[in-house]
């Protein structure tokens, strides 16, 4: 498929709950963006056509990189396969995160969404989606074959959460803007889309989800914004049980589970990850992985 029409300069393919949210607020302004932070097209809306893709950027300003953030798009390779085949000059950006939070994080917001009233760990363990796109070294060999090691940059939640203004500033070299301060701003100490507390009722969860996610497949941006500012998304997704930390005799079944990806996404990238496989305390106290 190819368009003589101004296509997107670079794609954020996630995953999910790696610091997306941010990213996509802190570029705003300073790139082009669709009007919708996840338009799915790559992998949910593909038959509506390139038209209907294009038509979330008819706002984007000529003069700066154009490009979206869509977590959605990794763990599915066909959705790598149609970004490569419809812009094949494309960069990506891919944000890893330590998947044992990563899990906890989306089993928490899968709480807070209603999708589910299972334990986390039956949780992981029944859902797809956590479970693939918890593939690191495999989706992102993929995407290096399909688009080149130059053009996909590898990003870490852990680089976020130490040096804010630096991962912003790999970001903007990678997709050719200049950089900016994001000194005395939220951004610099704040994250954004963080799930403290389980709904105060599911039923009510249930509806909101219902309709928002209406909202944004019909367009309605403005009247989802509206809601969101008047509050009544927070009200209707919080006010439950607050979830804590993870258990640690869980955390270390989890870490278990993900450390082979883990251990093949440091040979591949050549990046020491302890303590993905160790966990936070553990290094800290050790000095050491497995010490």
């Amino acid at each position: 498929m190819s368009s003589d029409r101004r296509l997107p300069d670079f794609v954020a393919v996630g995953p999910q709950r790696t610091g997306t949210t941010w990213l996509h607020r802190v570029l705003t302004g300073h790139v082009g963006l669709p009007s919708t932070k996840e338009t799915d097209f790559f992998s949910r809306h593909f038959d509506h056509g390139l038209d209907w893709y294009l038509g979330y950027f008819s706002d984007c300003p000529p003069d700066r990189p154009m490009g979206e953030i869509d977590p959605n798009y990794f763990g599915i390779p066909r959705a790598y396969e149609r970004i490569a085949a419809t812009i094949p000059a494309c960069r990506i950006l891919v944000s890893l995160r330590d998947p044992a939070e990563r899990a906890w994080s989306s089993y928490r917001t899968m709480r807070r969404d209603a999708w589910t009233r299972a334990a986390f760990e039956e949780t992981v363990a029944r859902n797809d989606v956590i479970r693939e796109s918890s593939r690191y070294a495999f989706h992102l060999a993929n995407l290096q074959r399909l688009f080149g090691t130059d053009r996909v940059l590898v990003l870490f939640y852990d680089d976020l959460e130490a040096n804010p203004q630096g991962y912003l500033d790999s970001v903007c070299d990678f997709v050719d803007v200049p950089r900016f301060s994001i000194a005395g701003t939220p951004a610099a100490t704040e994250r954004v889309n963080t799930v403290t507390h389980a709904p105060r009722s599911r039923r009510i969860a249930r509806n909101a989800r219902n309709a928002r996610d209406w909202m944004l497949k019909h367009r309605w941006h403005r009247t989802h914004a509206v809601l969101e500012n008047l509050g009544v998304w927070r009200r209707a997704f919080g006010g439950g049980e607050e979830f804590g930390e993870m258990d640690p005799v869980t955390e270390k079944r989890m870490r278990e589970h993900f450390r082979p990806e883990v251990e093949g996404l440091e040979r591949l990238i050549g990046r020491d990850l302890s303590r993905w496989k160790y966990g936070r305390k553990a290094t800290s106290k050790s000095g050491a992985a497995g010490a």
